[in-house]
């Protein structure tokens, strides 16, 4: 953010009145600009420095107070997050009206130790979105409609924050008489919001799973997947990498090799250091190995130890990978160790380190088991 020195001008009538060279100073909105780019960029101790200059000037921004507690939030300040977001809110005199309902939504998101805290803090960004919502319901501009879609995806996204606490096995909630009919409202309301929103028929089919009901929940899972599986990787509609990979779970639940495959394939292409996603692939090939077992031998013209190599390479690649970024995810290691140990006792070896031609050859298989229209069958 340095300046420039002006250039000395070569000379000055006498009559020309003197000229004078304020220092300039960055505006807020410049540093808080700057600020957001910084973040971006995830260099969170020089954004820091940039939002600590604004609440110098604006002690009460709560635009630099909602990004200072998202800076202290991804450093692992957890504590000064948590204030920093509460600042935001009232009874804090400098609290603004209405308070942001992010603020509420990352407090929800912090309070995992209290269930029903967490709940209040969720049902409290609800109220304030849904009063924004009606706001914009009435214009007709494009930018309103597309402030609209993004009020009825946060919306959404609160209820379904909500329906993961209530089926949180860790918290008593679950086991409460009206657990199951509160989350199927919840649910609902999240549908009649936004109707089939991705997110929301994921849950919903979660919620069918717990249920025994897995016919539904395929019936919504592929109403969830099909409303966004053609998008390009790059497409801001595309959901994030942890809600794909709960959807890759869901599939697995249901046997659904082909599609789990495909999603993980989006994955690896946005990000190929998910140790998640290469552990949800080498589960899936030690699955479908077992299945090409039962079956004979074979599955989808592949033998079940070409299925279990594929397993081994990707369980060996997470597992280098949960190392070298010190993962905190302990049990997935204890897991994908486990099933190393199985793969070692058939006989699988891992690939040499320079045979990567057959993991690509393993997508050809999963993409040439599409139908002639390009649609994979759920069955």
């Amino acid at each position: 953010m340095g300046r420039t020195r002006p250039k000395k001008k070569a000379a000055s009538k006498a009559t020309d009145p003197p000229v004078q060279h304020a220092a300039s100073t960055p505006s807020v909105a410049a540093l808080l600009e700057k600020a957001q780019s910084l973040i971006v960029q995830c260099d969170y101790d020089l954004a820091q420095r940039f939002i600590r200059r604004i609440l110098e000037q604006q002690p009460s921004n709560a635009e630099a107070k909602e990004m200072l507690g998202v800076v202290l939030l991804e450093t692992g300040e957890i504590d000064a997050a948590k204030q920093a977001f509460l600042s935001l809110l009232p009874p804090n005199p400098d609290a603004p009206s209405p308070p942001p309902p992010s603020a509420h939504l990352y407090l929800a998101q912090l309070s995992d130790e209290d269930p029903r805290l967490a709940l209040q803090y969720y049902q409290a960004a609800i109220d304030i979105l849904s009063l924004q919502l009606k706001g914009k319901e009435r214009a007709t501009d494009e930018t309103s409609k597309n402030d609209e879609a993004e009020l009825r995806n946060n919306i959404v996204r609160a209820l379904v924050g909500q329906v993961e606490i209530w089926m949180d096995p860790s918290y008593d909630l679950c086991f409460e008489p009206d657990a199951e009919k509160t989350c199927e409202g919840l649910l609902n309301q999240a549908l009649e919001v936004d109707p089939g929103n991705p997110e929301a028929l994921q849950t919903l089919a979660s919620v069918r799973m717990s249920q025994q009901r897995p016919d539904d929940a395929k019936d919504y899972l592929e109403k969830a997947w099909s409303a966004w599986k053609d998008l390009d990787l790059d497409d801001p509609k595309l959901p994030p990498i942890p809600m794909r990979l709960a959807l890759v779970k869901l599939f697995l639940e249901l046997s659904l090799y082909t599609p789990a495959l495909l999603v993980l394939q989006g994955v690896m292409a946005s990000d190929d250091q998910e140790v998640e996603a290469w552990y949800l692939e080498g589960w899936c090939f030690f699955m479908m190995s077992e299945q090409a077992q039962e079956n004979g031998g074979t599955l989808d013209e592949l033998t079940w130890q070409e299925l279990a190599k594929d397993a081994r390479d990707c369980l060996e690649t997470c597992q280098a990978l949960h190392t070298n970024q010190e993962h905190p995810d302990k049990p997935l290691l204890e897991h994908v160790r486990e099933l190393i140990g199985k793969l070692e006792a058939l006989g699988i070896a891992p690939s040499p380190m320079d045979g990567e031609d057959e993991a690509e050859d393993g997508w050809e298989d999963v993409e040439g088991s599409e139908d002639d229209d390009g649609d994979v069958q759920m069955e």
